[in-house]
Formats: structure tokens, sequence, C-alpha cells
């Protein structure tokens, strides 16, 4: 069914008239030009098409545009702020922390939402949280150091 769907997106208000059935991913890269969160396996398992919404990862695959509205999304091109990256996208940068790059949005947000709820995890911790993101390119150590720099954590237990 078409409607008008209200919600915050990357800090702005946005609305849209659209089939509140169709998946957010499309509306995102389609509709709205924002083209870091990636189509991966389409069914909500890999987690390239992560975003944020409402301080909780979500698979823009697989979640219809009406189960946001009224809420907050952050995407990946709203993570940085006036010019200035993020300091879990500077870590992931300083620590090659991707190679293919297709995985890191999705990889990126997910270790932005971990840090917002425990800002030193540990390595298991880390590992634990990032095990629903597939990277195919085998750059998990890096990710894991990446998180742990942004983190300020060192600790490898």
């Amino acid at each position: 069914m078409r409607r008008t769907i209200s919600f915050t997106l990357n800090g702005k208000p946005t609305r849209l008239a659209v089939d509140d059935e169709r998946m957010l991913l499309w509306i995102l890269r389609y509709d709205l030009g924002l083209t870091g969160t990636k189509y991966g396996c389409g069914e909500g398992l890999c987690g390239a098409c992560t975003v944020v919404v409402d301080n909780e990862t979500v698979r823009a695959c697989s979640t219809p545009i009406s189960e946001v509205a009224g809420k907050s999304m952050l995407t990946i091109e709203g993570l940085e702020h006036e010019g200035k990256l993020h300091a879990i996208q500077q870590a992931f940068l300083r620590h090659n922390a991707f190679q293919c790059g297709y995985c890191t949005s999705g990889m990126i947000l997910s270790a932005y939402v971990l840090l917002q709820k425990a800002s030193r995890p540990t390595t298991a911790e880390i590992i634990r949280h990032m095990d629903d993101n597939l990277c195919r390119c085998g750059s998990h150590t890096r990710i894991v150091e990446a998180i742990q720099e942004a983190a300020g954590s060192k600790e490898r237990g």
C-alpha cells in the first residue's frame, strides 16, 4: 500500500510517499541515492546491508520501509560529521580492515552499535557481536583490531 512514511535519516527529517512494504535497501539506494548500503545476500544473513535504526542494527534488504516509520536511521553516509570521519571509520582505514570493501559499511555500522553499547568490549565480545557480518576477503583480524583501536581497548582476551 502506498503511503507517506516519515523518519529521521542521518539526522534529517525525511518524508517519502512509497509502497510501505518496499524493502528499505531499495529506498536508500534508488530513491535516496545512498549507495553505501550494499546488496549482499538479499536474505538478511550477510550484513552488507546493515543500517542503524533506533540504535540497533537492521538488515535493510529484509526490512520493509514501514518498519522505520517514526524512527531514527543512520547509514554509512551519515556517520561522518562535518567532513570528519568517525573514529571507527578512521580505525578501519588505519588497519586496512577491508579488501574489496563490499562488507565494510555494514561492518562499520555494526561496530558503531557495539561501541555504543560497550565502550571497551573484549575481543570475545567483538567477535561475538560481529559474527553475523560476513567478510569473504578474510579481513577479520584487522576488523577486530580496528574496533579495539576505536574503543581504545588493546585487551586480547
